[in-house]
C-alpha cells in the first residue's frame, strides 16, 4: 500500500474527517464491502478470543444486561448472547447492522443502529456490562474523550465495563486505527469507576502483537 492507494478504511476516513464527520466513514466502508469492493478489515468469523476467555471466567449475575459497542456484523455480539446475558448490540453503519441481521436470523441480540457519540437517551446508566472492543481506536484522537465519556455514561451503577484495544506507546497521529496508549486506557477511569485490571495480551494470531485488556467497575451508587 502506498500513499497514492491507501486502504480503504483510511480513504473514507480521510473523507469524513475532511467532512468533520468522526463516524461518518464507517457505513461508506460497510456499503462497499456489501457491494464485493471493499472488505471490512477487523470482520472476522469467531469472536474476539480476548472477549471469549475474560467472559468465560466472569462471574456475572443472571439476567445480566450487556451491550457491545460497534457491533459490525455481530459476532462477539453473539458469543456474548450464548453466555445467558441479555444482548443489544450496536453500530453506528446500518448496513453493518443488516449484515449482522442476516447474518444470524434467529439471533436473541438486540441489534440497534446508533451513534457512540449520541447513543438513545434511553441507555443512560441502562447496563450491567459494557463491551468496548477496538471501537474508541477506530474515531480519531480528538473526539476520544466525548467517546469514552459516552461509554461511562452506558454503565449501570455496579456495572463491569471490558475495553479491547490496540497497544501504541505514543499517541497516534495517523489512522485509523489510532491505537491506545496506557494513559488512553488510565482515562477511562473516574470517581465512580474503579479500574480493576488492565492487561497486555497476545492477540490470539499471526501479528505477534499484543492488546490491552482492561476491565472496570463503576461504584453501586453513582457520582453524578
Amino acid at each position: 500500500m502506498t500513499d497514492a492507494q491507501p486502504s480503504a478504511d483510511r480513504r473514507l476516513a480521510a473523507q469524513a474527517l475532511a467532512a468533520n464527520d468522526p463516524t461518518g466513514w464507517f457505513e461508506p466502508l460497510y456499503a462497499e464491502a456489501a457491494a464485493g469492493t471493499s472488505v471490512v478489515p477487523w470482520d472476522r468469523d469467531v469472536p474476539n478470543p480476548l472477549l471469549v476467555d475474560w467472559l468465560r471466567t466472569a462471574s456475572l449475575p443472571q439476567g445480566t444486561r450487556g451491550l457491545v459497542i460497534g457491533c459490525g456484523y455481530g459476532t462477539d455480539a453473539e458469543f456474548v448472547a450464548s453466555q445467558g446475558i441479555r444482548t443489544t448490540a450496536f453500530d453506528v453503519s446500518p448496513t453493518a447492522i443488516r449484515g449482522a441481521r442476516a447474518r444470524f436470523p434467529h439471533s436473541p441480540v438486540t441489534y440497534k443502529v446508533a451513534d457512540l457519540l449520541n447513543p438513545p437517551p434511553a441507555w443512560r446508566h441502562a447496563f450491567d456490562l459494557v463491551i468496548e472492543s477496538i471501537t474508541v481506536q477506530s474515531l480519531p484522537p480528538d473526539v476520544r474523550t466525548p467517546a469514552i465519556t459516552s461509554i461511562r455514561d452506558l454503565l449501570a451503577p455496579g456495572a463491569t465495563l471490558l475495553v479491547i484495544a490496540d497497544i501504541s506507546k505514543t499517541p497516534a497521529t495517523v489512522g485509523p486505527p489510532w491505537p491506545l496508549t496506557r494513559g488512553d486506557i488510565d482515562s477511562f477511569t473516574a470517581p465512580d469507576l474503579a479500574q480493576i485490571r488492565v492487561e497486555s495480551v497476545p492477540r490470539h494470531d499471526a501479528s505477534g502483537l499484543n492488546r490491552w485488556r482492561a476491565e472496570f467497575h463503576r461504584l453501586s451508587q453513582n457520582a453524578d
